[in-house]
């Protein structure tokens, strides 16, 4: 489908950029977040009106989650959780019949399982988000604080240590769908020759357990300076039939959707056909536009 001219969407102050493909009516943006993370800016309810009237199909909020004690500085405090839930809840009844999903995007540690499960049962989810960031304790790789270890340690080993965790993860069967597959690699550090290695256990623990994988638009605005995943990720996740959902990991409501006719482009020309909405952690194929 070609694409048509640009056209803007104004929503309290906030001028939009989109591209008017009619590619939003048949998309959702589940990966968004909230100011209890202390590194997003704007309400649910401001995410949820750029989304409707940017014509996506729906959002969801999916804000990082608590942990049981203080962990790092860029997440909800445990204490923030009955706020996050409210916020969501007014933003729904604002902006009802327009569907707001209700998300939280999950740090996957190896041991700390229960901790999901508790969580999971705590509030009537529409999806969770598992993701990786932390590989090794006290080192979250996407952190700029740590950028200077990618010089200190090899990158292949880095990558390892990162995709290791990323398959226990999908493995745990845990989460809806998984967050910016190739995190690792913001900075621009990737390792010589041929990745699709360190790719293969996480695609089929995908494919074993039916994850959906995302597309994350976020990779574009970060020194990557590309889509997460990589193209060979996407290839390589199609031939085995995992599914896709495109998400913007929007941390201001100007960001909710954007870049989408980008990772449409992508996905399409990689010969993706569907992607998927969640309600009540069930998933429903959605053909792509």
């Amino acid at each position: 489908m070609p694409a048509k001219a640009t056209r803007q969407v104004v929503s309290k102050g906030l001028v939009i950029r989109h591209s008017s493909f009619d590619i939003q009516r048949m998309l959702a943006d589940y990966h968004t977040h909230t100011p209890l993370c202390h590194h997003a800016t704007g309400l649910p309810v401001e995410y949820a009106r750029v989304a409707r009237e940017g014509s996506l199909a729906e959002i969801g909020i999916s804000d990082h989650n608590p942990m049981p004690a203080p962990f790092d500085d860029w997440r909800m405090d445990i204490n923030d959780f009955g706020s996050y839930l409210d916020m969501v809840e007014s933003a729904r009844s604002e902006l009802a019949p327009f569907p707001v999903r209700l998300g939280l995007e999950c740090d996957f540690f190896p041991g700390q399982e229960n901790w999901i499960e508790d969580l999971a049962s705590r509030a009537s989810w529409d999806y969770l988000i598992g993701s990786v960031h932390y590989i090794a304790p006290g080192w979250d790789v996407d952190n700029p604080k740590w950028i200077g270890r990618f010089s200190e340690w090899p990158v292949a080993e880095i990558w390892k240590l990162y995709f290791d965790a990323y398959e226990k993860c999908i493995a745990s069967g845990l989460f809806d769908f998984v967050a910016h597959p190739d995190l690792v690699k913001k900075f621009g550090h990737r390792p010589k020759g041929d990745l699709r290695k360190f790719y293969e256990a996480s695609i089929a623990a995908a494919a074993d357990n039916g994850t959906v994988i995302e597309v994350s638009t976020a990779g574009l605005r970060k020194p990557a300076g590309e889509i997460y995943p990589a193209r060979e990720f996407l290839e390589m996740a199609h031939e085995a039939g995992v599914g896709i959902v495109i998400s913007s990991d929007a941390h201001s409501p100007e960001e909710v959707g954007m870049d989408f006719d980008q990772a449409l482009t992508l996905v399409k020309d990689i010969g993706f056909t569907q992607s998927f909405r969640f309600q009540s952690r069930t998933k429903t194929s959605i053909p792509l536009p």
